[in-house]
This record gives C-alpha cells, structure tokens and sequence, in this order.
C-alpha cells in the first residue's frame, strides 16, 4: 500500500474535531467490507465522543448481527425503511463519512440527499476512479484488500491511536477485522503485505478471528447450503472458454428462502475447478439481474463488468447488472447473454457493449 498522506491525516482529525453531527455511509446492499467499515469508524467516533450515526442504503446483513449488535439503538438507519430519519440524519450533518464506494450512484436512493447536503464529505475507499470532485477529501488506495484495510491504516496514523492496534477499541478492532475477512474471501483473494501486517497486529491487540470465522462461515441455514448443492448440481455451466455461469432466479430463492446477503460468496466456488478462468454469478432481482465477477490471474473481472455489464470493481472482483427489459427480456434470456458476451471477451473482441442476438 502506498504511504498515506499526513497532512489529509491533520486535515481529516481537524474535521473531526470540528464537526458536531457525523453520519457514515456505505454502497447499497452493503457487504461484510461496508458494515465492517462503518461500524469500526462509528465505535472509534465515539471514542472521541462524538455522537455518529450509520446510514445505509439498505439493511446490513442478517449475518453480520455479531458487529453491528454492539451499535447503540437509533445509531443506524436505513434508508429503505426508515426513509424520514435517514434523510434528516444525513442532511443535518456536518460531517460525512463515504465509505466503500467511489461515487453518489452507487447508494441508490440516498444519492440525491448526499448530493444537496452541504455537509464536508470523506471518502475512505478502494475501487477504481473515485469522483473526486463530489469530496472535500479523498483517501483512496486500490492495492489494499478493503477499505476496512485502509481505514485501520488511517486510524492508527492519526496521533489518537499512534501506529497502535490495541489503543482502538475493541468494537472496532473485531469490525475492521471482519471487513477484511469478507473482501479477501478469507484471505483467498486480494491479500497484500500491508493485509496481513493489519491481522497481525488485531490479532496481537485481541481480535478472536475464530470467532469471526465461526460467525461468518459456520452458521449458515441449512437451506443456502442445499441450495448451493442445486447450483452446482443444476444450474453450473462451464464454456469452451473457460467461464462458468450460475444463474439464480426468484422462484428458486423463494424457495429456499434465500435472505439477503446469503449468496455471498457463491460467485467464488467454480473458480476451485482447473479449467475455469472466470466466474458469472447472475441473480434476478425486480427490474434488474445483479451480475458478480471473478477472475484468475491475467483476466480482467473489472473489464468484462465494465464493457457488458454496466459495473466495474477491481480487476479479478467486479459486478454490475442487467437491465429489463433494456438488456434482457427476462431471466430467461440471461444465459444466451452471458455466452455470448463472455465469448467475445474471452477471445478478445473488442466492442463498447454487447447488443442483439
């Protein structure tokens, strides 16, 4: 990771010190990575005594309940159901925090509230292209795991903690741990030095990382297991180029009752098979199908997202959609779609999106 700027440091602390009301936001449907970060600066915040409120675009995930559970009552809305309070959290804030996304698009309808608030904004994040010119300052660093990575390595440059794990609160320390977690996939995928440095050093401050896998790993409801079973089983495709394809629909998840955030790492498993280079996960939600990406070595998951699938992310971890009807008719059509576009990236034709059949 590159050296994180001192003066932002003195900047980010004298906004801090300076702001009465403070909110902290993430991406829509906010992953392990999000909340993991949101929950960690909020716990550190309010060590400062500052009194922070998380706002995000959707719920957090029922299995991360063992982070955000230490959250103090009130102090974390969401704009989908409790739309009012979100919105005048945010707007009567002077400072907000933005982390784990690059731009306003990316919270959903919480875009036009973070658009108009004069509040000063921070971004704390690791994707690619960050739009600079919505933030007052920007930390932004792509060769870290996660933006908890990058936010624990903001924290402990700030004289508060002074290159210190164990003077961060507890709360905090397990949060930032579990963001990391989730984004490397277990420290499967996306691990650099600096990454494992931060597990050193949570681990030597306390963290109980079994706990945090046991949480995370080894508590699933049987159904997403059987269901990953019919996937694979079923549904798992593999071209003559290398790419596997699972394609979930709503009837399926209604099925098995499948709750929000309970595919998580479903795109990753065809990537254990030799012969794949690249994994398709498409999943039917309303007017859209959420699309994740992941790729070996050499094959860029941010590229084939950004050229056929509306999104982005980092080069072997990225996602995007598919419009309906715009993209695809339906669900039905998503699997000629995803041949027909991963062909032609796979082999290299170069075309700006992927039209017509």
């Amino acid at each position: 990771m590159n050296g994180i700027n001192l003066s932002d440091i003195a900047s980010l602390e004298n906004l801090i010190d300076r702001s009465g009301k403070i909110a902290i936001t993430a991406h829509m449907r906010p992953d392990g990575d999000a909340v993991g970060s949101c929950s960690a600066l909020y716990h550190c915040l309010k060590e400062m005594g500052k009194s922070p409120v998380i706002v995000l675009p959707d719920a957090s995930p029922g299995y991360l309940g063992f982070v955000t559970d230490s959250i103090g009552s009130g102090d974390i809305l969401d704009f989908d159901s409790c739309r009012p309070e979100a919105e005048r959290a945010v707007a009567g804030s002077d400072l907000i925090f933005c982390l784990d996304y690059n731009a306003f698009h990316r919270t959903g309808q919480m875009e036009e509230v973070l658009s108009l608030s004069r509040a000063k904004k921070v971004l704390i994040d690791h994707h690619l292209n960050p739009d600079r010119t919505m933030f007052d300052l920007t930390f932004s660093e792509i060769l870290v795991s996660s933006t908890a990575e990058l936010l624990f390595h903001i924290l402990l440059s700030m004289a508060r903690y002074a290159s210190d794990a164990g003077k961060l609160p507890a709360e905090a320390a397990l949060a930032l741990m579990t963001g990391m977690t989730t984004d490397t996939n277990n420290f499967a995928n996306s691990v650099y030095p600096s990454t494992l440095r931060m597990a050193s050093s949570l681990l030597e401050a306390g963290v109980d990382r079994d706990c945090i896998v046991g949480h995370l790993y080894q508590e699933y409801r049987e159904g997403r297991i059987r269901l990953v079973g019919e996937l694979l089983s079923e549904n798992l495709k593999i071209t003559d180029d290398g790419v596997a394809y699972m394609i979930l629909d709503r009837e399926t998840m209604d099925r098995y009752g499948l709750q929000e955030g309970e595919t998580e790492g479903f795109v990753n498993i065809p990537l254990s098979i030799g012969r794949v280079r690249m994994s398709c996960f498409f999943k039917e939600d309303q007017d859209r199908i959420r699309v994740s990406l992941r790729s070996k070595k050499g094959i860029s998951a941010n590229r084939c997202a950004a050229i056929y699938f509306h999104g982005g992310g980092h080069e072997q971890a990225a996602g995007g959609r598919l419009a309906v009807p715009d993209d695809v008719k339906s669900i039905d059509e998503v699997a000629a779609y995803a041949e027909k576009a991963t062909h032609e990236f796979m082999n290299d034709i170069q075309k700006d999106k992927c039209t017509g059949f």
